[in-house]
C-alpha cells in the first residue's frame, strides 16, 4: 500500500483554515463597505469568493473524516 501524501490532521487544519477566511472575509467585507447582503448584484466578486472559500474548507474536512 502506497504511503498517503498528506496526514488527515494536515488536511483537516488546512481546511479548517479555509472556513476561518472565509467568514473572516465575509466579516472585514461587511464591516469594511457596511454591505451585509452578499446577495446584491454589486457583491457577487464577495460572494462568489466567501463561497469558493467556504466550499473548499468543507469539502476538505469531508474529506479528512471519510479518509481512509
Amino acid at each position: 500500500m502506497a504511503e498517503q501524501a498528506y496526514p488527515k490532521k494536515t488536511i483537516a487544519i488546512f481546511s479548517l483554515l479555509l472556513v476561518v477566511a472565509a467568514v473572516l472575509f465575509y466579516w472585514v467585507w461587511g464591516v469594511s463597505y457596511g454591505s451585509w447582503n452578499i446577495f446584491a448584484a454589486e457583491n457577487m466578486g464577495v460572494y462568489s469568493i466567501f463561497i469558493v472559500l467556504l466550499g473548499l474548507g468543507i469539502f476538505g474536512l469531508l474529506l479528512a473524516k471519510f479518509k481512509q
